[in-house]
């Protein structure tokens, strides 16, 4: 399942939901988080998503997004390690899952068919499947 949603827009545009600047003394997460959820939702990087996933932040459209790179790439990184976009997605909360089985059903697929992970990955995806 993929949500159509306009790839031009970003998270704050399609949220409604515009935050205040980022205090002057934020660390550089908070600072980026606050940038990328200004930027059009096209236009982010893997590591984009991986940082904004990771903070649980835009799911609900991000997401979707994500499990298209992985399904391409599961072993699609960012600025972290190779397989970190899959490490960020498989370790949000069961809650999570439970809001969007579609997707958690999706995630199941492409980590089932996979094989020799990195030990840290092969945990994370294990505990994801046992939800």
């Amino acid at each position: 399942m993929t949500r159509l949603v306009d790839r031009d827009r970003s998270l704050e545009e399609l949220e409604r939901n515009c935050w205040p600047a980022p205090p002057a003394d934020a660390s550089r997460l908070v600072s980026t988080v606050h940038e990328l959820r200004r930027r059009p939702i096209g236009e982010l990087t893997v590591e984009g998503m991986r940082l904004l996933i990771g903070q649980d932040v835009g799911l609900g459209y991000l997401l979707p997004l994500a499990l298209e790179v992985l399904r391409d790439d599961p072993m699609a990184e960012g600025d972290m390690y190779e397989g970190d976009l899959l490490s960020a997605v498989v370790t949000r909360s069961p809650a999570v899952w439970n809001e969007w089985p579609e997707l958690g059903r999706e995630l199941g697929v492409i980590v089932s068919e996979l094989t020799d992970l990195p030990p840290s990955l092969t945990q994370e995806t294990g505990r994801f499947l046992a939800l």
